[in-house]
């Protein structure tokens, strides 16, 4: 299931992000804003994703680099909101 996830959230990244440039996929625990792949607005398209994919309600008050700074730390916000997320494809 980790993987599954993780993976999901990393096809969104590369491909609304990167423009399907998988050479500059960033590793997992590799900070999303530091590294510059993604900025504010960046942000709320990725709550968005999380919302429709994983079916979750992202509060204001999760919106922190500990939930959502990393591919690392989506994946495990995503999985403790919905321990049977199954992306929708």
């Amino acid at each position: 299931m980790v993987e599954q996830v993780q993976t999901r959230i990393m096809d969104f990244i590369v491909s609304n992000y990167l423009f399907g440039d998988v050479s500059r996929a960033p590793e997992p625990d590799e900070s999303l804003l530091e590294s510059g792949i993604v900025d504010s607005t960046g942000i709320l398209e990725l709550i968005q994703f999380l919302e429709s994919d994983f079916a979750l309600e992202v509060k204001d008050s999760e919106t922190v680099p500990d939930n959502l700074g990393s591919v690392a730390n989506l994946t495990r916000f995503v999985l403790e909101r919905s321990p049977d997320a199954e992306p929708a494809v």
